[in-house]
């Protein structure tokens, strides 16, 4: 209990001092201020980049892309053949196979009479503790948020309209990723003696590679992962988005003043807490009502305004594939669209930093590919469904049938704002999305505004969870440890709040985009565990169909 204790005081007394020592600043200014240099030097080392052509591009996108090329290519491009199995594991098609195991059902010659079958609903002898939707929206609600919004926003006014296409091309290479990662979460996993499951890269990178023959190596990478996803989890999925939060709400409501940022993080942490206090049960429970709400009426009204431009669809398209190969001077030519896209794809879906395994490992089965087919589909909402609408809505906001570019110039940005050519004011992405919705939907913002607090209050929740096992892989799986992390991420949540978004942007993206480096050199020692569960899945499957042939009933309609 020391120890934590220690570890508590050490990262809020040099808070406190430093506040003490510029007490003539407000809260947030002062936050801000101690938080910067760490964050600059965290962003410059994670995003370290190499020239190519006139551009520098981050090493880490690199390795996420080529290793998405390589899955997709190895597993005959699963995106497009497993997207039906998907589609019906997260429909509950199988999920008597992945309770019970095929053998237990449909081995016999004859079916099972009918107490058998109540005798085996009972018997649910698959480890876990969620649905498939369950666990993948929970991992959805850790992957949709501000970079579906203000991030494509300012990609799309980088890069011009080509930039979607390439960030579509990515998020259908990122579903393989998804699919090797999530199958290993699964399979590697620890089930503790009361049930609750344990899982994620810590634990395929230590197990996994222990198995063939790398301990060492996979003891190392294990935790280098651990330590970056509890750092992670305290930046871009807490801190950054209370910080995307706050600025909405006091923008909303009118709230000025050096601590209103701070007032706001006390009440988000405290609705935070109250959630992830009931752990991946609750969090699952909570996410798989708001994440469809949430994105639901932001789908809507995307395609409300795709449908009132009906007559502009054939240009927003001209301009998104011509733009693609093709793209307008200023915009750094070809590699820099297709960069701009793929950067934005990469850091918004989260493929290949190994975080969604660990919502996924919680999942009830016995077949660790199911999971795996169903994690298929995360990229798929994130990026090619809700991020390419975010970028056909700004397209159409800028088409102006004569000139094509009425509101703003594509490339006329600097850093992640936005300059409006009429009257020359730089916007952050946020709002330009809000006023493309408002120039269609009058009023809209408001309800955006209500959507963003819900995305990031689903992301936070997600997030805690993911740190926590991070956490527990640490420090161990007791309830002090676990009580000084949650804690600590309360602490973030009124941290992010009160820091401005230059130093919170800076410390999140890389905390994520960090988790790449030990998680992908597992994934490619790995996948070739994943090819033998895809095709014992597979082989289960096929086995069910045949025994239903022969006249064995359907028993999933049971379960």
């Amino acid at each position: 209990m020391k120890k934590y204790l220690l570890t508590i005081f050490a990262i809020v007394l040099p808070l406190l001092n430093f506040a003490q020592e510029n007490a003539e600043k407000g809260i947030d200014e002062r936050v801000n201020d101690a938080f910067m240099p760490f964050a600059v030097w965290w962003e410059n080392l994670i995003l370290t980049s190499v020239p190519i052509g006139d551009l520098n591009v981050p090493i880490v996108v690199i390795l996420l892309v080529l290793g998405a090329t390589f899955f997709t290519i190895y597993f005959k491009f699963p995106s497009i053949t497993r997207f039906p199995t998907a589609i019906n594991t997260v429909r509950g098609k199988y999920v008597d196979i992945e309770k019970h195991g095929v053998d237990k059902l449909y081995e016999n010659d004859e079916p099972l009479a009918e107490e058998d079958i109540q005798d085996t609903i009972r018997d649910e002898s698959a480890a876990g503790e969620v649905s498939h939707f369950q666990a993948l929206a929970t991992a959805v609600s850790g992957t949709v948020g501000l970079g579906n919004i203000a991030g494509v926003a300012v990609a799309i006014a980088t890069g011009g309209p080509g930039a979607t296409f390439w960030m579509i091309v990515c998020g259908l290479l990122g579903m393989a990723t998804k699919f090797v990662e999530c199958t290993l979460g699964v399979k590697y996993r620890d089930v503790g003696e009361d049930g609750t499951i344990f899982g994620g890269p810590m634990y395929y990178l230590s197990k996994g590679l222990k198995a063939t023959g790398k301990a060492g190596l996979g003891k190392i990478l294990a935790g280098l992962f651990a330590v970056l996803c509890v750092g992670a989890s305290f930046g871009g999925g807490n801190a950054f988005q209370s910080n995307q939060a706050t600025v909405q709400l006091s923008s909303l409501i009118g709230l000025e003043g050096g601590s209103s940022g701070f007032i706001i993080g006390i009440v988000l942490a405290i609705l935070v807490g109250i959630v992830i206090i009931g752990g991946i049960k609750r969090i699952a429970k909570i996410t798989e009502k708001v994440v469809p709400f949430m994105a639901g009426i932001y789908v809507l009204a995307a395609l409300i305004i795709i449908f009132a431009n009906f007559n502009y669809i054939d240009d927003a398209f001209g301009l998104i594939f011509k733009g693609a190969f093709t793209p307008m001077a200023g915009l750094g030519g070809f590699m820099g669209v297709l960069i701009v896209g793929f950067q934005r794809a990469a850091f918004s879906n989260e493929a290949g930093a190994g975080s969604a395994a660990i919502a996924h490992s919680a999942v009830k089965t016995k077949y660790p590919a199911s999971e795996g087919v169903v994690a298929l589909l995360e990229p798929f909402i994130d990026t090619v469904v809700i991020c390419t609408m975010t970028a056909l809505v700004i397209i159409f906001f800028n088409i102006d049938g004569a000139n094509m570019q009425s509101v703003f110039q594509y490339g006329a940005v600097e850093g992640s704002n936005v300059m409006i050519s009429e009257t020359g004011q730089m916007i952050g992405g946020v709002d330009l999305t809000s006023e493309a919705f408002d120039s269609v939907i009058p009023g809209f913002s408001y309800i955006l505004t209500i959507a963003i607090v819900l995305f990031a209050f689903s992301t936070m929740i997600s997030w805690s969870y993911y740190g926590l096992q991070s956490w527990k892989y640490l420090f161990g799986r007791g309830k002090t440890a676990d009580l000084v992390y949650k804690v600590l991420f309360l602490l973030f949540v009124v941290i992010g709040a009160a820091a401005t978004l230059d130093a919170v942007i800076k410390f999140s993206d890389a905390m994520i985009l960090a988790l790449v480096f030990p998680n992908m050199i597992g994934l490619l020692l790995l996948f070739p565990k994943v090819r033998e569960e895809m095709k014992r899945y597979i082989g289960a499957i096929t086995k069910k169909a045949e025994a239903i042939e022969e006249g064995h009933e359907d028993l999933s309609k049971h379960m």
